[in-house]
């Protein structure tokens, strides 16, 4: 079974940096010294600030580059990637989410994947063919770290580390792929496949924002989506891009849980209902239009 390790940040003076070494060192993860270019994709789905618990807290990022820094080497390129959506360009995310100051501060590159040189790759997930477009940026990363966000989502019931990689498609109008949506994510992580993943949930978003302090890693996709669906409530094999991830191979649906207990969290999580789940994603999605303003209800 794969590992998934739980640590609780900030707690009896544990900080964000120490958290995060301690759940690479739960799952007995190492760099390698021969790592010479990293990518790194954090979750921006939107101009929604970290402390809403909507994206990766750039604070987060840092800290893991400093620790990747002290590691392997002063010297080792590391990059922050994310592409245009139909709703949310680069250009201003990274300066509102507070990555452009972090770039600044600590050397560190941001790639707009909508810019970046890419290659045609055909692939197959669920028995649907895609044709997509793969960044030059995460072809010749040495390696490869997603660092998603824990949200409920409509059309997938939960975002985690496998549809944080959705946004590494570089097409802007992602949209037309939500018909096919489970097998879209499944494919986008086959030919962009990840090689760790550090679930950032200081701040998470359910039925509202809540400090649940809590940090995941794992080198496998499937098993830490497995636990965050358990730690939101949702039964993992409702879950369809995440069934479909682990009968492909991507992952296995079980895992072996290492530091504190996942009930832990489990309990503390600010859980929706079905209902509540499709009026808070209406919301935003009508937010995100300018309809709201337009009906009176922002």
């Amino acid at each position: 079974m794969s590992l998934v390790s739980f640590v609780r940040a900030h707690k009896n003076g544990c900080t964000l940096r120490n958290a995060i070494q301690d759940s690479l060192d739960l799952i007995k993860y190492q760099f390698t010294r021969k790592i010479k270019n990293i990518v790194i994709k954090p979750n921006m789905c939107y101009y929604w600030d970290s402390s809403t618990g909507q994206t990766t807290d750039p604070r987060f990022v840092a800290e893991l580059v400093r620790i990747i820094r002290r590691r392997v080497s002063s010297e080792i390129d590391i990059s922050i990637v994310e592409s245009d959506a139909s709703a949310m360009k680069c250009r201003y995310a990274f300066k509102m989410l507070g990555y452009e100051k972090i770039a600044d501060e600590l050397g560190i590159s941001l790639v707009n994947l909508s810019e970046d040189e890419t290659e045609r790759v055909e692939v197959t997930a669920g028995g649907q063919l895609f044709r997509f477009m793969v960044p030059k940026t995460i072809q010749s990363a040495d390696l490869r770290v997603n660092v998603p966000k824990i949200k409920y989502l409509v059309h997938t019931k939960i975002s985690g580390a496998l549809k944080n990689i959705f946004g590494c498609n570089p097409y802007p109008h992602k949209f037309m792929y939500h018909k096919k949506l489970d097998e879209a994510i499944v494919a986008l992580n086959k030919i962009m496949n990840f090689d760790l993943c550090l679930v950032d949930g200081i701040t998470v978003c359910g039925s509202r924002s809540y400090k649940l302090g809590l940090i995941m890693a794992s080198r496998d996709p499937v098993a830490i989506d497995v636990a965050v669906a358990k730690i939101m409530g949702v039964s993992p094999r409702t879950v369809g891009h995440v069934m479909l991830a682990g009968k492909e191979g991507l992952g296995k649906i079980h895992f072996s849980a290492r530091g504190i207990e996942l009930e832990y969290f489990q309990k503390r999580f600010p859980k929706m209902g079905a209902k509540e789940q499709i009026m808070d994603i209406g919301y935003k999605l009508a937010n995100t239009l300018g309809l709201n303003n337009r009906l009176g209800l922002a």
